[in-house]
């Protein structure tokens, strides 16, 4: 397709690809399932689901009959085989989440794995995803952005999840920060947050997307912590938080790097880390740890 030219328009298929489709499903609004996607999960011998209830009243209201696979954490591991020999046997099935983009903080990344290294085809029928439709509302830049999925509801092994994203940061990343969570962890996730990457932090509170009550609320960390502390919210959430703004490194600031950098491993690998850290010119942080080291006794 040249530059400028419309999209392909193909009529929907009449029978499902070969192998394996990863077919995502509306997030809230049913209107959002494409032709393409209701096409394929009607033509394909099986449509492998996190909860058999809920695609299958999906795809009820369609009128579309399937037969339905559970499949989800706690049974992918032993499923895998079944599945294989399936398609390896001439069916094609469909991997639907209960919501948005299967595989995105959902069943199905060890299938596909599997299905790669065993040589089976594998599609993909895009369509929504919670991430994507928060950051793009979010009002914070787009890209680039890392995708956390759920941190960790325990708060000393989520503390720890956002002090590492934290020294990642302070490494050099730049970058919008996407996540989910549940409704009953929200407030304490976004304390949280802002203890770790600083209260003043700019964020953005997505929930229900999609929706009859979607609604963003957008302000700094601290101020969405102490909203949802005494509003409980609703629904289905993402937390969409800016990048960490550029640090200056002060002299004194620089030495303790290097020092703490040097104690551990050679001199010249030191000096590219904390480079790398700071942003500072290579040059300058080799000759500032070449002084250090030469002043120790």
């Amino acid at each position: 397709m040249a530059n400028g030219d419309p999209p392909e328009r193909a009529a929907p298929p009449r029978e499902a690809p070969l192998g394996l489709s990863l077919v995502a499903t509306p997030i809230g609004n049913l209107g959002d399932l494409s032709p393409r996607a209701l096409a394929v999960l009607g033509a394909v011998d099986a449509v492998l689901c996190e909860d058999t209830r809920v695609t299958g009243l999906m795809l009820q209201r369609y009128g579309v009959s399937a037969t339905l696979v559970p499949l989800h954490d706690h049974n992918e591991a032993e499923m895998i085989p079944r599945v294989l020999a399936r398609i390896e046997g001439g069916q094609r099935l469909a991997l639907a989440s209960d919501a948005g983009t299967p595989l995105v903080s959902d069943p199905g990344y060890r299938l596909v794995r599997a299905a790669i290294e065993a040589g089976v085809p594998v599609t993909a029928i895009p369509g929504p995803n919670a991430a994507v439709v928060a950051l793009t509302l979010s009002g914070l830049p787009p890209h680039p952005f890392v995708f956390l999925g759920f941190l960790p509801p325990k708060d000393g092994p989520r503390a720890a999840a956002i002090a590492r994203h934290r020294a990642a940061e302070r490494a050099g990343l730049t970058a919008t920060l996407v996540l989910h969570e549940a409704p009953h962890r929200l407030a304490e996730t976004l304390a949280a947050l802002a203890e770790g990457l600083g209260g003043d932090r700019p964020g953005a509170v997505a929930r229900e997307l999609t929706k009859r009550f979607e609604e963003v609320r957008r302000g700094t960390l601290a101020e969405l912590a102490g909203h949802y502390a005494t509003e409980p919210a609703r629904g289905e959430i993402c937390i969409c938080v800016g990048p960490a703004p550029e640090e200056v490194t002060g002299e004194a600031d620089l030495d303790a790097q290097l020092r703490a950098a040097m104690a551990g491993q050679s001199l010249r690998d030191a000096a590219a880390m904390v480079a790398a850290a700071t942003g500072l010119p290579r040059k300058q942080v080799y000759a500032r740890a070449l002084e250090l080291a030469a002043a120790q006794p």
